[in-house]
């Protein structure tokens, strides 16, 4: 119940979740799961109800300013009793979030609670079942510049570099919900992926280490320093370049649709031969130890200790 609890918290207080999956599996609830969701919360009114055009103009907003979503306009908001529930258009859809009638609680959608307990239920089953392979594919789903990917992405490159000849390693960039130096960052590390992939992982760790703590929400620093990695790598920065010019969007759409596919919802998640796994902590060991248990057999480099030092960036985008 407690792990429940907590997957209603998180998506509570995460709504750019909810803005960036294009199939939105809460969009089948209904408006009276809304209404209990308000009441169960506890929320106090003052009693006086702002205009539904208010509400609404207040709800676009907060999902604009909040989390940097690419929405300008509301459709339609009905009076639900306690709460507006407001429409907006978003990618093609009309997507419902709720607001509190005095305007001051947003509520981004009404939780399914036996849906989280029973796609809870399959992870903690399939966690365990992950199949051993001669060579086993890693996939490291992530936001160019979402902390807690960033946090998993460093200690990876640790591992990817160790076994690098005996296992697939890639990172799929799959959302950006920080700006466009994020949809950049993006596209750049999918196209060195595509054309550079046996030094992406040094790029990885050069980005975690330099380009991350010093551009966030600067675009030309963004490109200007990853240029910059690039060239200190020996990757070829203006093929690069002309690949997230030509390919960017594709590439990025791409990982967007094979995290759809998979299900995946959160920066970090980490997939090994198709399946969700969840480690202890994210450090190097812990990745590793990951990675090497889905081999028919291990090679040598498992038996290597790497770092079990974790950063303090510990939850999801």
């Amino acid at each position: 119940m407690a792990d429940i609890e907590k997957e209603i918290e998180k998506e509570e207080k995460k709504v750019e979740k909810f803005f960036h999956k294009k199939e939105n599996i809460w969009m089948s609830v209904s408006i009276v799961l809304a209404v209990i969701l308000v009441i169960s919360l506890g929320f106090n009114f003052s009693g006086k109800s702002i205009s539904k055009d208010a509400a609404g103009n207040k709800a676009v907003d907060f999902i604009k300013t909040s989390f940097g979503a690419d929405v300008s306009e509301f459709t339609n908001v009905t009076d639900l009793g306690k709460i507006y529930e407001i429409t907006v258009p978003y990618q093609g859809q009309d997507i419902p979030v709720y607001m509190t009638k005095d305007g001051k609680y947003f509520i981004s959608s009404a939780i399914d609670i036996a849906a989280v307990a029973s796609t809870a239920s399959n992870t903690a089953t399939t966690a365990k079942e992950v199949p051993k392979t001669d060579k086993p594919k890693v996939e490291l789903y992530i936001w160019g510049y979402c902390p807690y990917g960033v946090a998993a992405q460093g200690p990876l490159a640790e591992v990817a570099n160790l076994l690098k000849n005996s296992a697939d390693f890639e990172a799929v960039l799959y959302y950006a919900g920080h700006g466009d130096h994020e949809v950049q960052q993006n596209k750049i590390q999918a196209c060195i992926q595509k054309l550079a992939k046996d030094k992406y992982w040094n790029y990885a760790a050069g980005f975690v280490k330099t380009i991350y703590p010093k551009c966030g929400g600067d675009i030309v620093c963004d490109k200007n320093e990853s240029v910059a990695l690039m060239k200190s790598l020996g990757i070829d920065s203006a093929k690069v370049m002309s690949c997230v010019d030509s390919e960017g969007v594709s590439l990025t759409e791409a990982d967007s649709l094979r995290a759809s596919d998979n299900g995946v919802t959160g920066s970090p998640t980490l997939m090994i031969n198709g399946v969700v796994v969840n480690v202890a902590s994210r450090t190097a060991e812990a990745y590793k130890t990951a990675v090497c248990n889905a081999f028919n057999n291990a090679p040598s480099e498992c038996s290597s200790t790497l770092s079990s030092s974790s950063s303090a960036a510990q939850g999801n985008c």
